[in-house]
């Protein structure tokens, strides 16, 4: 009999640990086949997914003996946790494990926009010289304003701060007079238009949910500064896409960092062929290997001490 049902990448030590206790079942191409995996789950007290695998709808209606999810990553987006709770089936998201590579890569994503040079090495293959049209600038005093502070939002203030820039940071759910600001170094601001109004890059830090899908709409989006670069490594559907691309070609605001989109892969007909000021990433922010190393365990952990009734 099956105990656990993982439909999606996971590390090959965490696998091997798993095995070693408990019956896995390990099938990747399962992940967009609800019915199929609503069958494989029964009888099955454990499930772990990432991303892609939707634990809703048939998935939870028939899961008989579920006691557990495990979300390879932070977003609980595709988990129905409403019903999950109903049912008294325990969520664990791998929260902080991945924090430090998202960071990372929303600096890197700094830089590259910052300094347009980074993006010439085609032209200076070709023997073009373009010095004087990739005039960059520096981060180093510029002003970042991060939109939520969860664990990524205080490993990317932490980055930031050292090299140079002020951070401001807003989010609802922390009062502007906690002391986990000036534990981080970082101005709170009381809402969001105080945080997008001085910032020369706004980076994105929050779940989607009702309250935050296209919380980044035109309206949003123009009161940033002009020359004002705006990063979503969180979730899609949190920034509207259309209307970025829009602000993009109108010079509404100066560039944007996407790793995350409202359909994963893009389709033929995404609108962002020829914008300018764009970098695309395929939400890769957490895919390093240190951070997988450190997912895979935490959840193998959590599932396991679940089974076992720790």
């Amino acid at each position: 009999m099956t105990d656990i049902l993982i439909t999606e990448f996971i590390d090959q030590g965490a696998l091997e640990r798993l095995q070693s206790e408990f019956d896995v079942k390990y099938d990747v191409e399962l992940w967009d086949k609800p019915e199929k995996i609503a069958e494989a789950l029964q009888g099955v007290p454990g499930l772990i997914v990432r991303n892609q695998t939707q634990v809703r709808g048939v998935v939870l209606e028939k899961a008989d003996a579920l006691k557990c999810v495990g979300r390879l990553g932070v977003g609980l987006d595709n988990i129905d946790t409403d019903v999950c709770a109903a049912k008294g089936i325990e969520v664990f998201p791998a929260t902080g494990a991945n924090s430090d590579s998202v960071a990372e890569l929303a600096m890197g994503g700094l830089y590259v926009l910052f300094r347009k040079s980074y993006r010439a090495t085609e032209d200076v293959i070709a023997g073009k010289w373009p010095r004087m049209q990739l005039l960059g600038r520096e981060v180093a005093g510029k002003t970042l304003a991060i939109i939520g502070f969860g664990s990524i939002g205080k490993a990317l203030a932490w980055r930031a701060k050292g090299v140079g820039m002020t951070v401001t940071a807003w989010d609802p759910y922390i009062d502007i007079s906690s002391a986990v600001w000036a534990e981080h170094g970082v101005s709170p601001r009381a809402s969001l238009d105080d945080a997008l109004m001085d910032a020369d890059a706004v980076s994105i830090h929050v779940p989607l949910s009702d309250e935050t899908r296209n919380m980044f709409d035109m309206a949003t989006m123009s009161k940033m500064k002009s020359d004002a670069v705006l990063f979503n490594l969180a979730r899609g559907g949190i920034v509207n896409e259309n209307d970025l691309v829009k602000a993009l070609k109108d010079g509404v605001i100066g560039g944007a960092f996407l790793d995350t989109y409202d359909v994963e892969p893009l389709t033929a007909d995404n609108p962002f062929a020829g914008v300018p000021n764009l970098l695309l990433t395929p939400h890769s922010g957490a895919r390093t290997v240190e951070a997988d190393d450190r997912v895979c365990n935490m959840i193998a952990d959590a599932v396991a001490n679940c089974l076992r009734g720790a």
